[in-house]
């Protein structure tokens, strides 16, 4: 991959400004987010071929609101401004930017008044989706109008001669059909980057800096067997092989057979260094009598720490390197322009708070990558579908599904419910439609009827959502005959569960997971 084959995309605070990233290197071509003051001459050192500047929730009038430098523009590398980041071009250029009449929240119908290399084979007119409370009302000197709306007359602008274009709705969200086109428009026919952002790639140029970094040292993983921590061992082991050892706590919170497939995967398949913990009894014993959610993902989270601890310092003899799975949008957030200059990576991870005199140096393979990417790597790998398309799981495990006490045999319910639940799901074809599905353990009982005798047993909700982030999501319409299979095996197979009941709320107001 060429070094200088990148987008910057500056950030002024929007909600979606990953999104701009998500698409661009859906594209194959390379970009990361900085901070909104970047000072231009480090930015033309890292010589990117486009610059993209972010919307924003302030007005760029606002005597505090978020402001690149002017000299930004003057780099003479192309840019895009996007809503707030519109506006900004438009007054570095003379314009006026004023608080309009009316806002505009939703889809709009652009028409395309001129040829641009930005609307390259876009419909005229065109679906997009709008997000401004201000709008610019002159076009700046030297740029022409290219696109229009009913509320919008200046929708779309550009300079030629200075490869500056701007818009002022958003190309990067789903609500504006093209809007990937117009991005890849901006990246391939302006900015003239290469396609070139590749997993397979990414992987081979990865495992040669590992090597190059940790030379003959030795690393120590938390693995979890969640899709991070799983594709961070693959890497690794590929690059140092036996320098890497895996530590996996056993909560007793896991998934049904989960410790099992860890342990015949990365154990026995893979043949790396993996330390098993038994742990169970430990936490359940910490965890008797404590209901409240948040009680219960401090001791979790506290108990892991200690047990994670005591295991490495055992290896810290040996061990120099600390790996941890930690994402681009972990990283995203750490130099968001709301959250101050630190560019701190937060402590975000279950061995976040290790203590001091584990003095491990960090090591982690994945922080340039989204979450999709990430699962492309692992294919890359040859880790099984099963752990590459694994679902999100929470840190506190089941714990966290358990609503009330936690004790050994609501665990047993809950883990063969949940088993049914995957089972079913995971023999559709469309299962991979489905963003998360688990089952929860409800703190009532309800009275049935099984045979002639009368029961009064638990309840298990079942929840399956569709979502493209996480950030909002929609409950999936299972169809019936599945939910028929789901109900009927559960209370058939799960002693003790005589009632299924399906979650059909939405995010927000209600979350994903129920604690």
């Amino acid at each position: 991959m060429d070094a200088s084959n990148w987008i910057a995309i500056l950030d002024f605070g929007s909600q979606v400004t990953q999104l701009i990233a998500r698409r661009i290197r859906e594209g194959n071509i390379y970009c990361e987010i900085l901070r909104f003051d970047i000072d231009p001459d480090e930015l033309k050192k890292r010589n990117p071929k486009g610059i993209i500047l972010s919307g924003g929730p302030c007005s760029v009038n606002e005597t505090n609101s978020p402001h690149c430098s002017n000299k930004i523009f003057d780099l003479g590398i192309p840019i895009l401004g996007i809503c707030y980041g519109l506006q900004l071009t438009a007054q570095k250029f003379n314009s006026n930017v004023k608080t309009g009449k009316k806002h505009e929240y939703g889809k709009a119908l652009m028409r395309i008044t001129k040829d641009s290399l930005l609307f390259k084979n876009i419909s005229n007119p065109s679906k997009v989706w709008m997000s401004h409370g201000d709008k610019v009302t002159k076009i700046p000197e030297g740029f022409e109008l290219i696109a229009e709306s009913d509320n919008c007359p200046i929708a779309a602008i550009q300079n030629t001669k200075l490869n500056i274009y701007g818009v002022q709705f958003h190309p990067e969200v789903v609500h504006t059909p093209e809007g990937k086109k117009i991005l890849m428009n901006f990246a391939l026919n302006i900015c003239k980057c290469v396609e070139d952002w590749e997993m397979s790639k990414f992987v081979e140029s990865s495992i040669k800096s590992i090597k190059e970094y940790v030379k003959e040292e030795h690393v120590i993983l938390g693995l979890s067997g969640g899709v991070d921590s799983s594709v961070v061992a693959a890497i690794l082991h590929k690059a140092i092989g036996n320098q890497l050892h895996c530590v996996y706590v056993d909560n007793g919170l896991m998934r049904l057979n989960e410790t099992d497939e860890i342990k015949e995967l990365f154990g026995n398949a893979f043949g790396i260094d993996l330390h098993i913990i038994d742990a169970g009894n430990l936490f359940l014993n910490k965890l008797n009598g404590v209901s409240d959610p948040e009680k219960k993902r401090k001791i979790i989270g506290s108990t892991f720490i200690d047990v994670f601890s005591k295991k490495a310092r055992e290896l810290s003899k040996s061990v120099s390197f600390l790996a941890q799975g930690t994402l681009y949008p972990d990283v995203i957030e750490s130099i968001s322009p709301i959250g101050g200059p630190s560019a701190t990576i937060k402590s975000h991870h279950n061995v976040g708070g290790l203590p001091e005199d584990l003095k491990f140096k960090l090591i982690e393979p994945l922080r340039e990558l989204f979450k999709d990417e990430v699962r492309l790597v692992g294919k890359e790998l040859n880790l099984p579908d099963y752990v590459v398309n694994r679902q999100p799981f929470p840190g506190p495990g089941l714990a966290v599904r358990i609503i009330g006490d936690i004790t050994s045999e609501r665990i047993h319910i809950l883990q063969k419910a949940d088993l049914i639940v995957r089972e079913e799901i995971l023999d559709m074809s469309n299962h991979l439609d489905v963003w998360q599905y688990f089952a929860v353990l409800l703190p009532i009982r309800s009275v049935g009827v099984m045979g002639d005798d009368r029961t009064y047993d638990n309840v298990i909700t079942v929840r399956a959502v569709e979502s493209l982030d996480g950030m909002t999501a929609d409950w999936f319409k299972l169809p019936y005959d599945v939910m028929d299979k789901i109900s009927n095996r559960i209370i058939n197979e799960v002693r003790g569960v005589n009632r299924v009941c399906y979650d059909i709320s939405s995010k927000p107001p209600s979350t994903i997971e129920w604690e």
